[in-house]
C-alpha cells in the first residue's frame, strides 16, 4: 500500500484565527503566514566575479547597502551581512540554489538552501507598524523603515528577520526560525486583540 505525506506548514493550526483577525479588524490589520517560501543564503566577497555572477543568474544585483532589498520579479535578496544574503523566493523555485552554484562555480563562495528553517509571517494593514511596535525596538517608521528596508532584530523576544514590503500600505514580511514560529504567532494574535474588540477571538 502507497503512502503519501502531505506537508503542513509551521503555522498551519492558526490559520483560522489569523483569517479572524484580518476579518474583524476590518482591513486595518491583516496576518498570515506565507508558507514553503524557498530561501537560500550566500556568501561571498561582495568585491568578487561570484557577486556579479550570482546577480545574474538571479536577475536582480545584490544589494551592498545595509539592511536593503533588491527586488527582482520573483525574488528578493537581503543584505544580512557585508558578505551574506538571503534570496527569498516562491516555493515553485525550487533549482534556485543549483542555478546559483552553476552560475558561480569555482569561485569561493557558500551556497545553502535554508529554506525549511524559517517560516514566513504577514503583518499589514494600517495597525502593523503599531502592532510590530509592541515587540521589536526597531523604528518602523517609514522615514526610518520604508519600503526596499530589512532588518535582524528581535520580535517578542524572538530573533527575526523583518522586510518592509510594497504594495501593501504599508506591510512587513517577518521571517521567523520554525522552532519559534507558534510562540511568535499566538504573541502576534494575542497582542492584536487590543484592536479589535472582538473577546470571542482570545482562546479561540
Amino acid at each position: 500500500m502507497a503512502h503519501t505525506t502531505t506537508r503542513r506548514s509551521p503555522l498551519a493550526h492558526a490559520a483560522d484565527r489569523f483569517t479572524a483577525v484580518t476579518r474583524n479588524s476590518r482591513g486595518a490589520l491583516r496576518l498570515a503566514e506565507l508558507p514553503f517560501l524557498t530561501q537560500i543564503t550566500v556568501r561571498l566577497d561582495p568585491k568578487s566575479p561570484a557577486a556579479k555572477a550570482a546577480g545574474l543568474a538571479l536577475g536582480v544585483p545584490l544589494p551592498l547597502s545595509p539592511n536593503t532589498v533588491n527586488r527582482g520579479a520573483e525574488l528578493a535578496v537581503l543584505w544580512l551581512g557585508p558578505d551574506e544574503w538571503l534570496v527569498v523566493g516562491p516555493a515553485t523555485a525550487t533549482d534556485l540554489a543549483e542555478r546559483l552554484r552553476t552560475a558561480i562555480g569555482d569561485e569561493p563562495s557558500a551556497v545553502v538552501d535554508v529554506s525549511a528553517q524559517r517560516t514566513t509571517l504577514l503583518v499589514a494593514g494600517p495597525l502593523s507598524r503599531d502592532l510590530l511596535a509592541q515587540g521589536c525596538s526597531l523604528d518602523l517608521h517609514p522615514r526610518a523603515f520604508g519600503i526596499g528596508h530589512c532588518a535582524q532584530t528581535t520580535l517578542a523576544r524572538a530573533q527575526v528577520v523583518i522586510v518592509a514590503r510594497d504594495g501593501l500600505k504599508p506591510g512587513f514580511w517577518v521571517l521567523v526560525r520554525s522552532s519559534y514560529s507558534g510562540y511568535l504567532a499566538a504573541w502576534l494574535l494575542d497582542a492584536a486583540t487590543e484592536y479589535l474588540g472582538r473577546p470571542a477571538l482570545q482562546g479561540r
